[in-house]
């Protein structure tokens, strides 16, 4: 990957994680396999739409991504882009 495509994945990951709620999730998912919005709403004191939306922004960044389960999206965290934001965080901070 090229400094402008690290950069650029960088900037996306870091607007991801750039909401309190938002890291909550992540940390919640990455104690789990994998959990449904439902699950979301009955742990973060926030609407379903709201958590949807934290939700949305997750997996645009490729965090996490969203597995439809008619009515219910189970989500869990992407593994591969997981680990390569951790690499870009790592490299940005040393």
């Amino acid at each position: 990957m090229d400094t402008i495509n690290e950069s650029e994945s960088l900037a996306k990951y870091a607007k991801a994680l750039s909401h309190p709620t938002r890291l909550a999730i992540l940390k919640h998912l990455e104690n789990q396999s994998c959990c449904y919005t439902g699950d979301l709403v009955e742990i973060f004191p926030l609407a379903q739409s709201t958590i949807s939306q934290h939700l949305k922004e997750l997996k645009n960044a490729g965090l996490i991504q969203g597995e439809l389960n008619p009515p219910k999206i189970k989500y869990c965290i992407n593994q591969t882009h997981w680990q390569q934001a951790q690499v870009l965080f790592q490299q940005f901070f040393s």
